[in-house]
């Protein structure tokens, strides 16, 4: 489990997104970032999440924020998974899962008896000066990106 804290600079980001582009942390110097974790796309807690950001993201790019979705489904899953819910935030894949051990969001989990690996949901807002600034863990979906949004506008 990484470390990361609040007031350090965000771990280096740069994968693939639906579309086929390739993204980074330093594409958004100057701007805060919205760096959340999922576990799956297309679940129900996961597609909440996704169209609640869609919903505010109008209001994160006039606060001067940008959101980015992680999860290690595959490019092609979230072209699925955006265009069936038309969500409007950019979805990264990390496959091999480098990018969820380096913020500490690959975890045991627990459902059902039944121990396995999985991602935590977790949201970290990056500073415009490249430090995380505010670390969410455990998310539960109500209220999250209302309360996301409100540290953005700090």
């Amino acid at each position: 489990m990484s470390d990361v804290t609040v007031g350090q600079p965000a771990p280096a980001v740069s994968l693939p997104r639906d579309g086929g582009d390739v993204v980074s942390l330093a594409d958004f110097s100057g701007k805060q970032v919205v760096l959340y974790f999922y576990p799956k796309d297309d679940t129900p807690g996961c597609t909440k999440e996704a169209v609640g950001f869609t919903d505010k993201v109008d209001e994160f790019a006039a606060a001067g924020a940008v959101i980015l979705g992680v999860s290690k489904d595959s490019v092609v899953k979230h072209e699925k998974f955006r265009k069936k819910h038309d969500l409007n935030i950019a979805l990264l894949s990390d496959e091999d899962g480098d990018v969820c051990e380096r913020y500490g969001v690959w975890v045991k989990k627990n459902m059902y008896g039944k121990t396995y690996m999985g991602i935590e949901r977790a949201t970290f807002l990056i500073g415009a000066d490249g430090n995380i600034k505010e670390i969410w863990r455990k998310v539960k979906v109500p209220g999250h990106v209302d309360a996301v949004l409100a540290a953005v506008k700090g």
